[in-house]
């Protein structure tokens, strides 16, 4: 998922979030992508049907005409995206007097794996904020002595990659031969299998660029503690965490290992995030390779001189395009969060001819120049430092300008 696509979900999930029903008439539904459609269009229609049960006039026509307004929306389909849909219905207006029936649809980042239908005074958003807790990737190893389970952990999304066995016990027969050639053969076959794993795990590595966070190791006993020892894995991949697990296969070895990692894994974000935010602190006490305020980033953008750019991600930038009343005059003004003027200088009126979001602007330019771009939560103390300090947006320079 591209950063742009990230920005532009968690935008869409904040609004969906404000939005709240005066009785249970907003609807969400959650269809895989390996449902059929016509029986999703059976169920809601068979929804419609119970309406008669809800005992408020306004509230059963709100729901009445948010689930006809879904189901046209779903025939457009034959059949539903690669990932499935998200989709959300129901009376925004928040005046009860009168009625705003909209739809919004979301194709997930990740995989949608069951179908959900509910009917609340605010929409279902869980699965998809648990989709955008994080964006890191993760190579997930379970193993033993004789299979390892290969995964890749994306935000909450496990997809596997490969599982192997271990044939070291059964390509080599005591009979007929001495002790110290037997423990030789099954040395060698022990070694032919971490390298099996190593390749394995380079391949995917590879596949992604390299661009991965960290592979975790889990499993029974001392195996894999000599596997990490074995040096089978290109320089570039960093292990950065070893857990015991009962398990090695593909649910339960994974799932184990997510358990008793996942403490560490929230500290990782952190970390990255902290290692970032002090760099360029230094920078900007030492008056050097930093930049912040989005008309410097704006500017360093356009002149390619961005190595890291970093926004944070309670920052509300619109580039809003205005015209005077009174004397003509066009000029454009960055606004924060809903923040819009209503006067010029000479005291005329304001027209808005065009609005764009500048936070957007700005990633869509790091995103086709290949420059790196952070988000950086506002829930810490560093992040709030960030978004009120230094107006929630800077960039690292390739050279000082």
């Amino acid at each position: 998922m591209s950063l742009k696509t990230q920005y532009e979900m968690k935008k869409q999930l904040k609004k969906l979030s404000s939005i709240r029903g005066s009785g249970t008439e907003l609807i969400s539904v959650y269809i895989p992508s390996t449902f059929v459609i016509s029986d999703e269009i059976g169920k809601l229609k068979d929804e419609q049907s119970q309406c008669a049960n809800i005992k408020s006039k306004t509230t059963r026509q709100n729901v009445i005409d948010a689930l006809e307004k879904m189901i046209q929306y779903i025939k457009l389909y034959r059949t539903p995206p690669q990932n499935g849909m998200a989709i959300f219905c129901g009376n925004i207006s928040p005046e009860q007097s009168r009625t705003d029936i909209q739809l919004f649809m979301i194709t997930p980042p990740y995989p949608i794996k069951v179908n959900i239908y509910r009917c609340d005074s605010q929409f279902l958003l869980d699965p998809l904020i648990a989709m955008m807790e994080s964006t890191d990737n993760y190579v997930l190893l379970v193993m033993d002595g004789r299979e390892a389970t290969i995964a890749l952990l994306s935000g909450t999304h496990v997809q596997m990659e490969k599982k192997l066995r271990s044939f070291a016990h059964a390509k080599v027969r005591k009979g007929g031969q001495s002790a110290a050639r037997y423990e030789r053969a099954i040395s060698e076959s022990i070694n032919d299998f971490y390298k099996s794993i190593g390749d394995s795990i380079n391949e995917v590595y590879a596949k992604y660029n390299f661009k991965l966070n960290g592979l975790i190791v889990g499993g029974p006993g001392p195996t894999k503690e000599n596997f990490v020892r074995a040096k089978t894995l290109n320089y570039q991949i960093k292990v950065i965490g070893v857990f015991d697990t009962g398990y090695t296969d593909e649910h339960t070895g994974i799932n184990e290992l997510l358990e008793k990692a996942k403490d560490m894994l929230a500290e990782q974000d952190v970390i990255k995030e902290k290692k970032i935010i002090d760099r360029f602190l230094n920078e900007v006490a030492s008056n050097g390779l930093a930049v912040f305020g989005y008309e410097k980033v704006m500017n360093v953008l356009r002149n390619n001189n961005a190595m890291h750019v970093m926004i944070s991600e309670g920052l509300e930038l619109t580039e809003v395009k205005y015209k005077c009343g009174s004397c003509s005059v066009e000029f454009t003004a960055v606004e924060k969060g809903n923040t819009r003027q209503s006067r010029h200088s000479c005291g005329g009126t304001l027209e808005i001819l065009s609005q764009e979001d500048a936070v957007e602007k700005v990633i869509s330019i790091a995103e086709r120049l290949n420059i790196d771009l952070t988000f950086i939560s506002s829930e810490t103390s560093y992040g709030r430092q960030f978004l009120l300090g230094f107006d929630g947006i800077a960039a690292m320079l390739k050279y000082k300008s």
